[in-house]
């Protein structure tokens, strides 16, 4: 019998069998002194112990406003300290904290609220451009959710100083409530069809994930991680975060937003020793004109990852970025969400060309998707994952999670792959067809959906198409109304405000047919083709990822 695609990660070492607030005072008592926390545009600082104190306020402040066992408690803001103080305070009292995309607008805010019913809603007065609170204001008389809202800038010390009637024992009581099964956490990903679905996450998943992560990385407390990816996405919260926390690593954080120039000098004045970023973060930095004014000395490692990476970025990362240990690694939110990492020590070429081997305690299988056989090495298939880092389901949505989630406990990603005889898995493809543009997941059923609802649009079908510096761009081919007329401008119009701004389709198409199959299915990998062609995207389409 031919070898077949299946892996398990074997350890040594046993999953961590205890709560997140729990592994945070083992850290605590062993890294006290050492710093925990750099916000280099809030010219904030904090050490472990510092870190934990504030941790308890804020815990303490959200059980003076009510939030019991279970409750949700949204966050929806950009990269600061208080983002991180309320990851690590709704797990001590065992609040399910819902992370909220900032980019999202009203009718995407609106849905998240409703759908996670949440409790207390934790937000920035503002982001960037956009005006948060307005955006409430819209939203609150449709909306029954949320039922107190903290505006940072506005009440953040009402809230602590609220906390201070709370006794220490009366949050000892709550954490001895709690199971490190508990859901602690909802991430909204877009899926192949319709509205955002909420992965519920554990203690057990998170802290484990971002502990085996780190140890992929050899991370100690003398590491120093510089962080410009979004904390409300898994690559922030459990690659960076939780990384950090189980290893007594610093967690530094360069602004709210991505700047390249910022994330440099940031490297060279903390003296990060690893970096995050999603391939087109490396790209705008390795092509940035201060580029070679950067002293990247000390840099040893992080993580790409995110989309598939260009093999000749991540070889200029290996060599002008002194990242000499970068790994790269796959999954999904609905996995916590790492299945599969490179290892440091793993030969460059394994590196630069596969997303590594399965992770610790963790299963993958590579299935043919019509008939669910484990295919053999080198066959294409579609990746699975089993083991702790499965979500629960998806948010008050059994259906939905029935369909990704089966009986034998495999969650089916979607994703096409192929394993080699070492085991090493290589990405070569989507069954769903996901846009995945600069790391952040659009479902193009979701932008139809609302597109659909312009008087001038019969029809629409939204894809994915390549892109050089994004990995993907939206587009959409659209069938107008007879008698209508409209301009990719005024469309583009149309999205803004309402949907958020990176899943407005840069490029348009008016048509008046689609390409079907003969039983009458939309044929997205043709209307792909076809767009390549017309848009002169030869180039973008053949560039080689990992």
């Amino acid at each position: 019998m031919k070898n077949l695609s299946y892996a398990h990660g074997i350890s040594d070492i046993p999953l961590k069998g205890e709560t997140i607030g729990n592994n945070l005072r083992a850290t605590i008592e062993k890294y006290g002194e050492c710093e925990a926390l750099v916000v280099v545009s809030q010219d904030y600082r904090a050490t472990y112990q510092e870190l934990w104190i504030q941790v308890e306020e804020v815990a303490k402040g959200l059980l003076a406003y009510g939030i019991k066992k279970g409750d949700r408690v949204g966050i929806w803001a950009p990269n600061r300290f208080e983002w991180v103080l309320v990851q690590f305070a709704t797990a001590r009292i065992g609040a399910i904290m819902v992370n909220i995309n900032p980019a999202y607008k009203g009718s995407a805010l609106k849905y998240a609220l409703e759908q996670s019913q949440i409790t207390l809603l934790i937000a920035a007065n503002y982001f960037r451009k956009t005006d948060y609170v307005e955006i409430l204001n819209h939203v609150r008389p449709e909306c029954k959710f949320p039922k107190r809202t903290v505006i940072i800038e506005k009440d953040w010390e009402k809230m602590i100083f609220a906390g201070k009637k709370i006794s220490d024992d009366a949050l000892a009581e709550r954490e001895s409530e709690l199971q490190f099964d508990d859901p602690i956490n909802i991430q909204y990903t877009s899926g192949t069809t319709g509205s955002p679905k909420g992965a519920t996450l554990s203690h057990h998943n998170i802290l484990n994930n971002g502990f085996f992560i780190g140890e992929r990385l050899y991370y100690t407390e003398k590491d120093r991680v510089c962080i410009p990816v979004p904390f409300y996405h898994c690559f922030g919260m459990v690659l960076a975060n939780m990384a950090c926390v189980t290893h007594g690593s610093c967690m530094v954080i360069p602004g709210e937003v991505f700047d390249p120039d910022q994330v440099m000098k940031t490297v060279q004045s903390e003296k990060c020793t690893s970096l995050y970023g999603v391939p087109t973060m490396f790209i705008a930095e390795l092509e940035h004109p201060n580029f070679s004014n950067y002293d990247f000395s000390s840099l040893r490692t992080g993580i790409m990852a995110g989309s598939p990476c260009p093999i000749d970025t991540m070889k200029q990362v290996l060599t002008k970025m002194n990242m000499t240990e970068v790994t790269v690694c796959y999954g999904m939110t609905e996995t916590s969400p790492v299945s599969t990492q490179s290892d440091c020590n793993d030969p460059i070429q394994k590196r630069v060309s596969t997303v590594g081997k399965v992770h610790p305690h963790i299963e993958i299988k590579i299935i043919n998707p019509e008939n669910g056989h484990i295919v053999a090495h080198g066959e294409k298939g579609e990746i699975c994952t089993r083991g702790y880092s499965v979500m629960s389901g998806y948010w008050d949505m059994p259906e939905e999670t029935s369909k990704v989630l089966d009986k034998n406990g495999w969650m089916h990603t979607g994703d096409l792959g192929v394993m080699d005889d070492e085991g090493y898995v290589k990405i070569v493809g989507r069954i769903k067809d996901t846009i995945i543009r600069g790391g952040e997941n659009i479902a193009p059923r979701e932008v139809e959906e609302f597109l659909i609802q312009h008087e001038a649009i019969a029809d629409v079908q939204v894809i994915g198409v390549p892109d050089l510096r994004y990995g993907e761009e939206v587009m959409a081919w659209v069938k107008l109304r007879d008698g209508f007329e409209v301009s990719p401008e005024e469309l583009r119009e149309y999205c803004k405000g309402q949907i958020s701004t990176f899943k407005i389709p840069k490029y348009w198409k008016f048509t008046i047919e689609f390409p079907m199959t003969v039983s009458g299915k939309i044929r997205k990998i043709e209307m792909r083709e076809v767009s390549i062609i017309e848009l002169g995207l030869e180039e973008a389409a053949k560039i080689l990822t990992a």
